[in-house]
């Protein structure tokens, strides 16, 4: 009896199509934008630059004055925003530091 079931499980090429369909469904291309990858909360510590930054220029908060579980609420707001395309080219162009805090280090040379 068992041998006459087929496998449900899929063949490789099948599995490298899902996975090709699945990036491909998570890339948005938003009037005004270059394509991006849409972000969920997956992405925190992956988009933590750009993330900072719009914490200081949007809301005007610096990433290290806020507690973990209001930083995560702030990252949901920057995902929908994110998603939405509205956001400035820069966030999507990529953000290699971000601004942490206010404190000034003042280190000498």
């Amino acid at each position: 009896m068992g041998s006459d079931r087929k496998s449900k499980r899929a063949s490789p090429s099948q599995r490298e199509g899902k996975l090709k369909d699945k990036h491909r469904s998570k890339h948005s291309k938003v009037e005004g934008h270059m394509d991006f990858q849409e972000l969920s909360n997956d992405d925190y510590f992956a988009k933590n630059n750009e993330f900072a930054t719009w914490l200081k220029e949007e809301k005007n908060v610096f990433f290290s004055d806020l507690l973990a579980e209001s930083a995560r609420e702030l990252f949901s707001d920057f995902i929908k925003a994110w998603n939405k395309g509205k956001l400035d080219s820069h966030y999507y162009e990529g953000i290699a530091t971000g601004p942490r805090t206010s404190h000034n280090w003042n280190i000498k040379k």
